[in-house]
C-alpha cells in the first residue's frame, strides 16, 4: 500500500522533526464504496492522500443533479476537504469514496502550520491548486462546448483504461451522476451508441465494441 510519504513530493525537503510529525497525526482510514469523507464548503476534515483507491469530487446543483469535477487515484490528494486553510478560496463541493478507498487523513491546521514555515510545501500546495483550477476550467469547457455523445464517449472509454476492460459495470444513474445529465438522457445516448455497434448494454454493464469508433467521436473530449 503506498505510504504517506509517497503522496507528498516535498517529503525529503521537511526537517526530520517535520516527517515526524506528520506521520504521528496523519490518520489512516478506510472507507467504504458510497461513503461521504466530505460534504461542502463548512466541512473543513483537513487534507485526505489516497493510499489505495478511487475518490470522487463532485458537486451537487440546486435541483440535486450531480456533476464529477474530476477523481483521485492512489498518491493523489484532495486539498478542497481542507478549504478552511485557505483564505478567500471556497469551493461547495463533495467527496465520496467511489470504490472501497484507504486514505490518510491529515489536520487542517497541521498543514497549515507546514505551509507557513516551508517553502517546498506552499510551492506544492500552490501547483496542486493551479491543477485543480485547470481541471475544472477543462470541466467548464467541455460541458458549454462539447456535445454529451462526445464526452460520453470520452468518459467510457477513459474508464475502460483506468479499469483495464472494456467491460464497465456501471449504471446509466452513475454516469449521469458523472456527466451531470439526467439518467434518462444518458440511457438515451446509450441506446443510440448500441444501435452504431459502438457498444453492448447489459444489466448494469456496458461493453465497449468498437473503441476506434468511440474515440473518433470522443475527439476533443479526452484528457
Amino acid at each position: 500500500m503506498i505510504q504517506l510519504r509517497d503522496c507528498f513530493p516535498f517529503w525529503k525537503a521537511l526537517t526530520k522533526e517535520q516527517q515526524n510529525t506528520m506521520e504521528e497525526s496523519a490518520v489512516k482510514r478506510t472507507f467504504e464504496k458510497g461513503t461521504l469523507l466530505h460534504a461542502g464548503e463548512e466541512d473543513c476534515v483537513g487534507l485526505i492522500a489516497v493510499a489505495e483507491g478511487l475518490l470522487r469530487v463532485y458537486t451537487v446543483s440546486e435541483e440535486g443533479k450531480e456533476m464529477t469535477m474530476y477523481r483521485l487515484l492512489e498518491r493523489d490528494v484532495c486539498l478542497f476537504s481542507a478549504s478552511c486553510i485557505f483564505q478567500d478560496i471556497r469551493f461547495d463541493v463533495m467527496v465520496s469514496a467511489a470504490e472501497d478507498t484507504t486514505v490518510y487523513h491529515i489536520p487542517a491546521e497541521l498543514y497549515r502550520r507546514l505551509m507557513e514555515t516551508s517553502l517546498p510545501v506552499m510551492e506544492y500546495t500552490s501547483r496542486l491548486m493551479a491543477s485543480r483550477f485547470s481541471d475544472v476550467m477543462w470541466l467548464m469547457d467541455q460541458v458549454m462546448n462539447k456535445k454529451l455523445d462526445s464526452r460520453l464517449a470520452a468518459f467510457l472509454l477513459e474508464e475502460a483504461g483506468r479499469m483495464g476492460t472494456d467491460r464497465l459495470e456501471l449504471t446509466h444513474e452513475q454516469i449521469g451522476g458523472h456527466l451531470g445529465s439526467a439518467r434518462e438522457v444518458v440511457s438515451r445516448m446509450l441506446k443510440h451508441f448500441q444501435k452504431e455497434g459502438l457498444v453492448q448494454l447489459g444489466r448494469g454493464s456496458i461493453t465497449l465494441s468498437d473503441e476506434e469508433g468511440l474515440t473518433r467521436l470522443a475527439q476533443g473530449s479526452l484528457m
